[in-house]
């Protein structure tokens, strides 16, 4: 309990914003499964679940003061395979084209509102580790890492989306999975829809990024509430 008081206060106005991004995407679903007498897109609940883990993870580990590198570097083990959960949401997208003519708008604004919830929860998870791993490294090219960090979770979307892989299956079925990203690693060529998406989607994250950091520097109220 304790530790979930600290993470509040600590991050009372973030949490906040949160809550109202998330609470508009369930609200305006509920409306379109209202309508449509259809729960096609209840899926995209478990989507911002996953979505919502990484930056559990940030939070929790913000709130060890004292945190030594073999714990941080487990937990960002753990971070890093969720990540990809939380841009993934955009691809939701396609399923747009399954939807009501009548109502395509609806569709689009209930795969919009969880699309940019896994974002913002993406981005603030990411500057979060950033702090992290200043702190227990003073002289890592941190930006660099982060633009490694952001592709590899653009590959991690390509697999989940078109290879249909998860984040629990890194334990329950790794051999199969390395085995095809070995593949798609030394066979480009025979790949190249998986290069071209990983390096777009990446693209795309990276734009988020600059963006999302930009705009938080430019308003520091509270350094510690982001």
């Amino acid at each position: 309990m304790e530790i979930i008081r600290t993470l509040i206060q600590s991050k009372f106005k973030t949490l906040s914003l949160i809550t109202l991004a998330l609470a508009f995407s369930i609200i305006v679903l509920m409306i379109r499964m209202k309508l449509n007498q259809s729960f096609f897109y209840l899926f995209l609940v478990w989507n911002i679940f996953l979505a919502i883990i990484p930056y559990t993870i940030t939070m929790y580990l913000n709130t060890k003061p004292n945190i030594n590198r073999f714990k941080l570097g487990f937990g960002f083990l753990v971070w890093l395979a969720f990540l990809p959960n939380a841009p993934y949401i955009v691809t939701d997208l396609i399923h747009i084209r399954i939807g009501n003519d009548n109502l395509l708008w609806l569709d689009v604004l209930v795969v919009l509102s969880f699309a940019l919830s896994g974002l913002l929860l993406f981005y603030l998870s990411l500057l979060d580790m950033q702090k992290l791993i200043r702190k227990q490294f003073k002289r890592i090219p941190l930006e660099t890492i982060t633009l490694f960090i952001i592709f590899l979770c653009g590959f991690g979307v390509y697999l989940g989306r078109f290879l249909r892989y998860n984040s629990w299956e890194i334990i329950s079925n790794p051999q199969v999975l390395i085995s095809d990203v070995f593949e798609i690693m030394i066979s480009p060529f025979q790949n190249v829809d998986a290069w071209l998406f990983t390096l777009g989607f990446g693209g795309f994250l990276v734009v988020g990024y600059w963006l999302f950091k930009n705009l938080t520097l430019s308003h520091p109220h509270n350094p510690e509430d982001i």
